[in-house]
């Protein structure tokens, strides 16, 4: 076991994965020479060379494009984009080319593209710079999402990410670079297809991913000093949703609260609310509640931006709503 930041983990999978395969390279804005606007990339170019560290203009369009072009050639790309907000830039590729080209050539191409990104907001960055929109990406058919919450999980996931045949898009929650943990950094690829229960509970069911999963089992272990028993459902992969973990755990606890910093109008949310509405409805003893950011461009001052966001006493306050 070793102690390790969250962005050590990433750089760690990187480093490995680069080792291991020579069809793996890295590119995106600054993540040479500087390092990576996050520290994640800091030393590889050193390591690897110029050839398999790649900076890129500051042209999200052109460079995730070249990533899905380098993918469909035979390569394992790693693209980092800087920021979720300029992702945006990308998305007609994304959309259009990424998620598209296996089902438009009857399986006959394949697209092995990683693409990595910081989201979310808790670091007064202003709106450019601080939303969460995974969600949008979870809409699209033909690519998989992923959003590590935890240090061992930014390793495991990308390793996982990296033996899958279809784009894999991961969402490193900027406020967890800094997070540590003992893990195995020798460890393998983690698990992409389901749910993880972080907290066992037996009154409500909080589903979460991401940054916002800190604030929940804070939550959690606030409400069981008042006697009330939280399970804490790490959702981990957003497209495809494990919905059987969460229903299970709902037709256990007959409540559910979902926290999505997301904006709350048609956010991931509402999807998985909507699904346990569909799927364990006669097992619910109140309605389902969420807690998503307020709908607003993100604030730049920090007492706005953390009203803005959700926060453990906001979770604890709905949870006590339920069973007052």
């Amino acid at each position: 076991m070793t102690t390790m930041t969250y962005r050590e983990a990433v750089r760690s999978a990187m480093r490995d994965a680069l080792q291991a395969d020579p069809r793996v390279f890295l590119m995106g804005e600054d993540v040479g020479l500087y390092g990576g606007a996050f520290a994640v990339s800091h030393g590889l170019i050193q390591e690897f060379g110029p050839e398999r560290v790649r900076d890129t203009p500051l042209s999200e369009s052109t460079f995730v494009g070249a990533g899905i072009g380098a993918a469909l050639n035979g390569m394992r790309p790693i693209v980092e984009v800087m920021t979720v907000n300029f992702s945006m830039l990308a998305m007609d590729q994304v959309l259009n080319n990424a998620a598209t080209l296996r089902y438009m050539s009857g399986g006959q191409f394949h697209v092995p593209l990683v693409v990595r990104m910081a989201t979310g907001g808790g670091r007064q960055l202003g709106a450019q710079h601080s939303h969460s929109l995974e969600g949008w990406y979870a809409h699209i058919p033909g690519i998989r999402v992923l959003a590590p919450g935890t240090v061992a999980d930014a390793r495991g996931m990308l390793l996982a990410a990296l033996q899958q045949l279809g784009p894999v898009f991961i969402f490193e929650h900027a406020t967890l670079y800094p997070l540590e943990d003992d893990i195995d950094d020798h460890g393998g690829p983690a698990d992409i297809d389901h749910a993880v229960v972080r907290r066992d509970g037996g009154d409500v069911t909080l589903v979460t991913y991401g940054g916002s999963l800190g604030k929940t089992l804070e939550a959690a272990a606030t409400l069981g000093e008042q006697g009330l028993e939280a399970e804490v459902i790490d959702l981990r992969t957003l497209r495809p949703l494990d919905m059987a973990t969460v229903l299970q755990s709902v037709g256990r606890t007959h409540r559910a609260v979902i926290v999505d910093e997301a904006w709350r109008t048609g956010s991931l949310a509402a999807e998985v609310s909507a699904q346990i509405m569909e799927g364990a409805f006669n097992t619910l003893d109140w309605p389902v509640a969420r807690v998503c950011g307020a709908e607003v461009p993100a604030p730049y001052a920090k007492h706005m931006e953390d009203a803005a966001l959700p926060q453990p006493v906001t979770i604890v306050r709905i949870v006590q709503e339920m069973f007052a």
